[in-house]
């Protein structure tokens, strides 16, 4: 099965750098790369034109404010997979993540993974190259850093193989109607292209990539499923955005919502 993953960025090339990296090391092959880009950056463009070794695309747009979920509707037009796997820009994913992803796939079926949040001093090394994240990956049961950091959440960054007992017996039956996180999730395309894509209408709210899609699948009749230790990514520290508060937003999503309006009026169909 061909996965497409579709990377969200914006600008942060550094990061970008981290996240090939380790895609270039995934134990899983059978892959291309979606750079959906909220813009049209030049560096950026120099950047992707350069990297070896991967499938890669590389969506734009005009920079006109955040417009994230354009931009992975963007990916999800260019992708030849049958599978969607999406990252955030900011997120360095486990050698382990695709395979995570795939040995867990169903038929219409939502994988959503989480996140270890890197902190500020296990994050800068890595910058500094005084850090490789393989390292980290491999030797995550000793992070010492990172393990009595309660910000960390470092009981999200332990593998366990989705092929082990313990994941089938255990973890593979928990959390199946787990709410979706933006930077680390998954289906098929044609689920995706069901529900037409991301919703537009958020402007820059998050609402997009997370909040509307766990109801807006769970009313297309997906099942939402946890592929938590399985599919693993790195976050790396960064200062919040204050995004505001969303709350016309919230109120259209709501209203939506009630009209189980869950195939979005401005999504693929307006590319």
């Amino acid at each position: 099965m061909k996965v497409s993953v579709i990377i969200a960025v914006y600008k942060n090339i550094e990061a970008l750098k981290l996240i090939i990296c380790n895609l270039k090391k995934q134990i899983y092959r059978n892959f291309e790369v979606i750079i959906a880009e909220d813009g049209n950056d030049s560096d950026m463009l120099k950047y992707v034109t350069s990297i070896e070794g991967l499938e890669v695309k590389h969506t734009i747009q005009e920079d006109k404010g955040l417009r994230k979920a354009r931009s992975q509707n963007n990916g999800i037009l260019a992708a030849d997979g049958e599978y969607l796997i999406f990252i955030d820009g900011d997120c360095i994913p486990y050698t382990t993540f695709i395979d995570g992803h795939v040995k867990l796939v169903e038929e219409k079926t939502v994988l959503s993974g989480r996140r270890v949040n890197l902190n500020e001093k296990v994050t800068q090394k890595i910058f500094s190259n005084h850090l490789i994240s393989l390292d980290v990956e491999k030797n995550y049961l000793i992070q010492f850093d990172l393990m009595f950091d309660k910000s960390v959440k470092y009981e999200q960054g332990i593998y366990v193989s989705p092929n082990s007992l313990f994941y089938k017996k255990i973890l593979n039956k928990k959390n199946r109607n787990i709410e979706i996180l933006g930077c680390n999730f998954s289906c098929f395309r044609k689920d995706f292209v069901a529900i037409n894509g991301f919703d537009e209408g958020y402007g820059g709210s998050a609402l997009s990539d997370d909040t509307d899609l766990t109801w807006r699948f769970k009313a297309y009749g997906a099942t939402l499923k946890s592929c938590k230790n399985a599919a693993n990514v790195f976050h790396l520290f960064h200062k919040m955005h204050n995004r505001g508060n969303p709350s016309k937003e919230i109120a259209l999503m709501k209203k939506n919502q009630q009209a189980n309006r869950f195939v979005c009026e401005k999504g693929l169909n307006t590319h």
